[in-house]
C-alpha cells in the first residue's frame, strides 16, 4: 500500500498539467534545474503533513515554498493567460485536492476532500531532508525561525524537530541500517542540550566541525534511530548526493532501497549518474523503482516514468554523462 499513488496537478509554478502516478517503494526524479523536481516533492510532503487535523493543505504549502507576503496566489503559474492553479494528491484510498487563483488571498483556497484524507492518512508519518545539512544549526532552530530572526521554509524547521523527538522506533528492526550508517560516520548522534554531536568512543564532536556529507548521513541514521522512518511512512530526500563522498554513493542507494523494502516510500530527486546507476545494481527483481524523468517542452514540463534507467527517452543525466565520454574520446584522438 501506498502512501502517494498520484499527483495532478495544474498550472502551479513550472508546471502545466501533469500526472504522475508512483511507485509505492522508491521514486526517482531527474531532470535539468528548474524542471521543478524539488516542487513536487513539496507538494507531495505538504499533503502528507496535511493529514493532521491541525495543519491546512494550501497553509502548509505556502509555509513550504515561502511565496511573497504568504500568498498562495503567487504559485500560479506566471504563462501568460493562466489565471488559476490547483494540485490534487491520491492515496490508495483517499484524497486531498486545492485550488486557487490570482486574486486568493493568503492561503485561503479552496480544499476538497480534507476530512476524509485526515481519517485515512493520519497514521503515516512524513519526513522531508532538503538539500541543504540543518543540524549543525538546530541549537534553537525552531525558536530563531518563529521569531522571524532567520528565514528557513518549513521542511527545514520539521526535520530538525523530527531529528530531535523520539518515537520510539523499532531498533533491532532497524539494526542492519544503522549499523551500515555508522560505519560510515564512524559514530553515532547525540543530541546534546539542543545541541547535535557525533558521539566517537567517550569522545562527542560538534555538528559543525564534521564534513557536511557526513552530517547528511548522520542526520539519516538519527531519523532511522528514533523511529521517524517506520514502516509506512514517506522518506523525501532532495540530492542527497550534495556534497556526499563518492564512496558513499552506493551507501545511499543500498539504503534506499532497503527502506522500499522495509515499507518506506522514498522520493529521490538527484543529478547524480552515479546513484541512478547504483540504484539499479543494488535493486532486486521484487524491488519497486520507477525513475521520474522531467524535460521542457515548449513553455511548461513534461514528465516521462520508466521502471529503468535506460529505457528514458529524456535523460538529462545520461546525456551529459555520455557527452563527457565523448569529449574524453575526441580530446584523445587530437
Amino acid at each position: 500500500m501506498a502512501l502517494f499513488y498520484r499527483i495532478s496537478v495544474d498550472n502551479f509554478t513550472v508546471f502545466g498539467r501533469m500526472d504522475i502516478v508512483f511507485s509505492q517503494g522508491l521514486n526517482v526524479f531527474i531532470g535539468e534545474n528548474g524542471m521543478g523536481k524539488t516542487h513536487l516533492m513539496k507538494l507531495l510532503y505538504c499533503a502528507g503533513k496535511a493529514a493532521r487535523h491541525d495543519i491546512s493543505f494550501p497553509q502548509k504549502i505556502v509555509n513550504v515554498f515561502m511565496p511573497d507576503e504568504s500568498s498562495i496566489n503567487r504559485l500560479v503559474s506566471r504563462r501568460k493567460g493562466v489565471e488559476s492553479a490547483s494540485v490534487q494528491v491520491l492515496s490508495d484510498t483517499a484524497g486531498i485536492t486545492t485550488s486557487f487563483n490570482r486574486k486568493t488571498p493568503k492561503w485561503d483556497a479552496e480544499v476538497i476532500g480534507e476530512s476524509n484524507w485526515e481519517k485515512q492518512v493520519s497514521d503515516t508519518n512524513c519526513v522531508f531532508i532538503p538539500a541543504k545539512e540543518i543540524l549543525s544549526n538546530g541549537w534553537h532552530f525552531e525558536a530563531a525561525v518563529h521569531l522571524r530572526n532567520v528565514e528557513f521554509d518549513e521542511t527545514y524547521v520539521d526535520v530538525v524537530s523530527a531529528a530531535k523527538i523520539d518515537l520510539k522506533g523499532d531498533s533491532s528492526a532497524n539494526k542492519k541500517y544503522l549499523d551500515i550508517l555508522q560505519k560510515a560516520t564512524s559514530g553515532r548522534v547525540l543530541l546534546d542540550k539542543d545541541r547535535f554531536y557525533i558521539k566517537r568512543g567517550n569522545n562527542k564532536l560538534e555538528f559543525n566541525l564534521i564534513a557536511e556529507g557526513i552530517r547528511k548521513l548522520a542526520l539519516l541514521w538519527q531519523l532511522i534511530n528514533n523511529g521517524a522512518l517506520e514502516s509506512g511512512s514517506a522518506l523525501f530526500w532532495d540530492e542527497p548526493e550534495a556534497n556526499l563522498n563518492p564512496k558513499f554513493i552506493p551507501l545511499v542507494a543500498e539504503m534506499l532501497i532497503e527502506l522500499q523494502k522495509n515499507g518506506v516510500q522514498v522520493f529521490v530527486s538527484t543529478h547524480d549518474y552515479f546513484l541512478c546507476k547504483y540504484l539499479e545494481i543494488k535493486r532486486a527483481p521484487e524491488d519497486h523503482l520507477i525513475y521520474h524523468s522531467l524535460y521542457p517542452v515548449n513553455d511548461t514540463v513534461g514528465c516521462e516514468s520508466q521502471e529503468r534507467l535506460s529505457l528514458l527517452e529524456h535523460n538529462a543525466i545520461q546525456e551529459t554523462f555520455l557527452q563527457m565520454y565523448d569529449d574524453e574520446i575526441q580530446k584523445a584522438m587530437e
